[in-house]
């Protein structure tokens, strides 16, 4: 039986891709900020829930350590995260570092802690869930957008290292995702400034055009069980499509075509 370790497994994808794991045969360990609240993955059979903030650099320790005292782990999901939004302005410095803190450095300390272990058995495989924002951007999402990319280009480049151990490493991209994260993951950072711009940013939000955190889950488990040498999965018809439409246009181009779609000039 193999064993998938999920973060940020408390709702939404990671809740989704829990379940689904699960369904599949494997033994799953869930791990979020507070396991004594989560009242539907405890039920299931196979599925360990774990404490895990991965800006807690001990508690990634004292968690890791526990589950592979549960058994050998073969996939890795970094999932936890949330998004910031607002124009860079009007940021303070604690909200710039809590999302670089979370996004991209929460998920360097997870794989970092694992690699001895995948090394050793010289297999394994880490899936981090970036976001269609970390191939193109859109408006005032700018350090959203830096961790996104940071983690596209991080994994591409360590699939070369962690290939000389036999070990795997892909990105899941997905766009919009019908679940509570406007409501629960996404910090709305306002400024004077840029209200109305703000308020055209946000009306693109069109839950109709997203997929289900379902349908992302079973893109995630496709990257676990395929046996490609692939990192970059693009997930949901909007991810797909706009990633598209970047490349058929080029960066430029794109980028013209985003701005008068925003901002209509």
């Amino acid at each position: 039986m193999k064993t998938i370790f999920i973060t940020g497994a408390s709702t939404g994808l990671g809740k989704a891709t829990a379940k689904l794991f699960q369904a599949k045969g494997w033994r799953v360990i869930a791990t979020m900020r507070n396991p004594d609240k989560e009242t539907e993955l405890k039920d299931l059979k196979g599925i360990t829930l774990l404490p895990l903030n991965v800006t807690d650099v001990a508690q990634i320790e004292s968690t890791v350590n526990r589950a592979l005292e549960l058994g050998g782990i073969d996939v890795v999901f970094n999932n936890a995260g949330y998004g910031l939004v607002g124009p860079m302005e009007g940021y303070s410095d604690a909200e710039i570092a809590r999302q670089i803190d979370t996004n991209l450095m929460g998920v360097l300390r997870v794989t970092k802690a694992f690699i001895p272990h995948f090394r050793a058995r010289r297999q394994g495989l880490f899936i981090t869930t970036t976001s269609m924002g970390g191939l193109f951007s859109f408006p005032l999402s700018s350090i959203y957008h830096a961790t996104k990319w940071a983690l596209e280009g991080w994994s591409e480049s360590m699939s070369f290292e962690l290939g000389l151990h036999n070990i795997g490493i892909k990105t899941v991209a997905p766009g919009g995702i019908v679940t509570d994260f406007m409501n629960r993951s996404l910090e709305v950072i306002a400024h004077p400034a840029y209200e109305e711009a703000s308020r055209k940013m946000m009306a693109l939000f069109n839950a109709d055009n997203f997929a289900t955190a379902d349908q992302i889950a079973t893109m995630v488990y496709e990257a676990a069980t395929d046996g490609k040498d692939q990192v970059r999965y693009v997930a949901g018809e909007d991810a797909r499509a706009l990633y598209a439409r970047r490349n058929a246009l080029g960066n430029e181009a794109f980028r013209g075509e985003m701005r008068k779609m925003v901002f209509g000039d």
